[in-house]
């Protein structure tokens, strides 16, 4: 019986060459729209979660358990090297680092700059943060090193200082008194942006220590593999790290990307859904406009006691067949063009500039799209969910047609 209504939906279908490819070509276009956007959508996220994550913010973050609702820079760790061992042999960590950070005040003559000064890991703060890995003049920290900074070129211009100067760095103390050391300039990190490059201003992690008068470490900043696993590695973590220690994720840590990446999604999504609607529609007319001119037919299969819930799967079949000739007609046209814009990428740097900022970081004028498995299962489900839904009106109006009503009509 499945084979005979198959036959029947496929010489349905092929009754009206030209409608038919006119119903596929139209799913084939929508289908292939849907997927350049899902594509440059996944492409999108994983930028995001890349920007946030090789500012300094890292994939994961082990903090102390009341930096959530603080903020406060001068919580320390309950056992950083606990949560750093921990952390380096959990499955899926490509790097991890320590950091410890304060605010401070770097001043050269009668010049002063506010600065969040960074004590670091110079051995494994590049792996972490992309920031600092190509230092445009002079060096980058070295372990071993002793009242030595990093800074950011607006920070140098605005101090109007320059490499192997030193400058007087200021910051609260443990008793609340003002601690000062004389640091030198070892390198200057130039990202185009001024508002980023405010925020570079590094030095070993001991001399934090020193001019706080806190021990120990602030952060854990951990980098994934893979960002998709952010979650669970921040669920497997939870459980190994220290007593009075917390485990946050790139989006809580900088919320403000986090907020913005929603923002493009709920846009991507109400045109994705238009450009649907836009298919459904047409689909509908179509079927409907069979439906119309089979009324006879219809009529017929129902008078010889055709039930209607058999029609409505009958017409639902000749959908799917249409579903499926749009796939393959959406995969010819967006798999090249989703291919393409993974390799290549869209570049925005027209309409950008060479880098624009969101929430202190850098994002790339050049987006690329993601191509991969999810692509067939992506494509069916979008080519037959839209067939099938603008099938069901002309369906039900196929199942309640009246066969005496119908027959006279036709005669």
């Amino acid at each position: 019986m499945a084979f005979v209504a198959a036959r029947y939906a496929l010489r349905s279908v092929g009754r009206n060459a030209r409608r038919t490819a006119l119903s596929i070509v139209g799913i084939g276009i929508g289908c292939a729209l849907a997927l350049f956007l899902e594509s440059m959508n996944r492409g999108r996220d994983e930028l995001f979660a890349r920007v946030g994550t090789f500012s300094g913010a890292g994939h994961v973050r082990i903090v102390p358990a009341t930096w959530r609702t603080r903020r406060d820079q001068r919580l320390r760790l309950a056992d950083w090297q606990a949560d750093l061992a921990a952390a380096r042999s959990a499955d899926g960590v490509a790097a991890a680092t320590v950091r410890a950070r304060t605010q401070a005040l770097l001043a050269m003559g009668t010049r002063v700059v506010p600065v969040e000064l960074v004590g670091v890991d110079p051995a494994t703060e590049p792996r972490t943060n992309r920031l600092v890995r190509n230092v445009q003049r002079g060096r980058y920290l070295r372990t071993g090193d002793h009242g030595r900074v990093v800074v950011g070129r607006a920070i140098a211009d605005r101090l109007r200082a320059d490499l192997d100067d030193d400058v007087l760095v200021s910051a609260v103390g443990k008793g609340g008194d003002i601690e000062s050391a004389m640091v030198r300039i070892v390198g200057i990190v130039e990202t185009g942006s001024d508002e980023v490059d405010e925020s570079v201003c590094q030095v070993p992690l001991e001399e934090v220590g020193r001019l706080t008068g806190l021990a120990g470490v602030g952060e854990v900043a951990i980098v994934l593999d893979d960002w998709r696993t952010a979650d669970a590695t921040r669920a497997r973590l939870a459980a190994r790290v220290a007593a009075g220690d917390d485990v946050l994720t790139w989006k809580e840590i900088a919320p403000e990307l986090a907020g913005h990446l929603e923002q493009d999604r709920a846009t991507s999504r109400v045109i994705r859904l238009i450009i649907l609607l836009i298919v459904m529609l047409g689909v509908a007319s179509a079927q409907l406009a069979a439906v119309l001119e089979r009324r006879r037919e219809f009529a017929v299969l129902s008078a010889l006691g055709m039930r209607g819930a058999r029609m409505v799967r009958l017409l639902l079949l000749e959908a799917l067949v249409l579903g499926l000739g749009g796939a393959a007609l959406g995969l010819a046209i967006g798999l090249p063009l989703v291919w393409r814009f993974s390799r290549v990428g869209l570049d925005l740097r027209a309409y950008m500039g060479t880098s624009s900022t969101v929430g202190g970081a850098i994002v790339e004028p050049i987006f690329y799209g993601d191509f991969g498995w999810w692509i067939l299962p992506f494509v069916l489900v979008v080519a037959f969910g839209t067939t099938v839904l603008a099938s069901l009106y002309p369906a039900w109006f196929a199942a309640r047609t009246d066969p005496a009503v119908a027959l006279r009509v036709a005669q």
